[in-house]
């Protein structure tokens, strides 16, 4: 059972219609979920198959957006995830008990837990990265047992959206898209050169806002030791509050967001003067650039408990 979830006994499956004309009218990996059920469909079968929760509802502008690209996903994947909707107008019951604040959110439940998720509309490179980084993988239809897919690389992701633009040169968010993606690259200063050149109402965009903080600590890597280098270092001295710092960026960075404010945590409970107090303004930096308020909630009150 899903931890400080109710029990619930069934639930109500509907296959999915799909609005794009280039999908299936139906898929079996997609659903809509209902309270009555979510126990047994959605928890438990998620011991077999991740399944993907997509919380929204009809009049949410940017769910129009992020729902054919995670039924687009689900189809393409082929059963390595499901995809469960949940109108949180009609299972307001559902919404509650997520504690959902707004929509889209989208939560990853492995396991039967809640493994990862995120807020808001994203782009389709950005929720490829997220299957991947939870090991969730394309499948193949017709087959028994498949290799796993190659996951896309930052370099992948740069030339992909590249493509995109020179189709279609009139979508300029796919040019906050390139930013993302070469900042993930570590190519900061092209990242930089896009954002700069965004246009004005994608330039207040929350993923943009983040990307400027991200971007300020990924200088901070500049010459900095590959990160098999700089764990070499701590393992061999663990009071080596550089490596720690230079780790948690790379860490953050590259999408291990605990991770790397573990390191920083670690900084400011050993050493907290280091560098005029360095670490805590790591953290306070890494907050501007999260978007999983749950994780920087926790973060927050951690740092809270060591300064105060």
């Amino acid at each position: 059972m899903l931890a400080g979830l109710p029990d619930f006994p069934h639930i109500a499956i509907v296959p999915r219609s799909f609005p794009v004309s280039s999908a299936p009218s139906t898929s079996e990996h997609i659903f809509d979920a209902t309270t009555a059920g979510f126990e047994s469909e959605v928890v438990q079968a998620s011991m077999q198959t991740p399944v993907l929760v997509d919380l929204w509802a009809e009049w949410c502008g940017p769910c129009k957006s992020l729902g054919p690209i995670l039924e687009k996903l689900a189809i393409e994947f082929n059963g390595a995830f499901r995809l469960a909707k949940i109108d949180v107008d009609a299972e307001q019951q559902l919404a509650a008990m997520f504690g959902v604040r707004s929509i889209p959110t989208v939560i990853l439940i492995k396991d039967g837990q809640m493994a990862d998720g995120f807020a808001g509309a994203q782009p389709e490179g950005q929720i490829r990265e997220f299957l991947a980084r939870n090991g969730i993988v394309a499948g193949e239809a017709g087959t028994e047992e498949e290799a796993p897919a190659a996951v896309e690389t930052p370099e992948d992701a740069i030339n992909r959206i590249q493509q995109d633009i020179a189709a279609e040169p009139e979508r300029a968010e796919l040019k906050l898209d390139l930013a993302l993606a070469l900042m993930r690259a570590g190519r900061v200063e092209p990242a930089q050169a896009e954002l700069d050149a965004l246009p004005a109402n994608l330039a207040t965009d929350a993923r943009a806002v983040r990307l400027r903080s991200q971007l300020e600590l990924a200088r901070a890597l500049a010459g900095a030791p590959s990160l098999a280098e700089l764990r070499q270092r701590i393992e061999t001295n663990g009071d080596d509050w550089e490596a720690r710092d230079l780790l948690g960026v790379r860490l953050l960075i590259e999408g291990e967001e605990a991770a790397g404010l573990d390191q920083f945590l670690d900084v400011l409970k050993r050493q907290r003067d280091w560098n005029e107090g360095q670490a805590k303004k790591r953290l306070l930096a890494a907050f501007a650039t999260l978007d999983n308020a749950e994780l920087v909630g926790t973060y927050r009150r951690k740092m809270a408990s060591l300064v105060f």
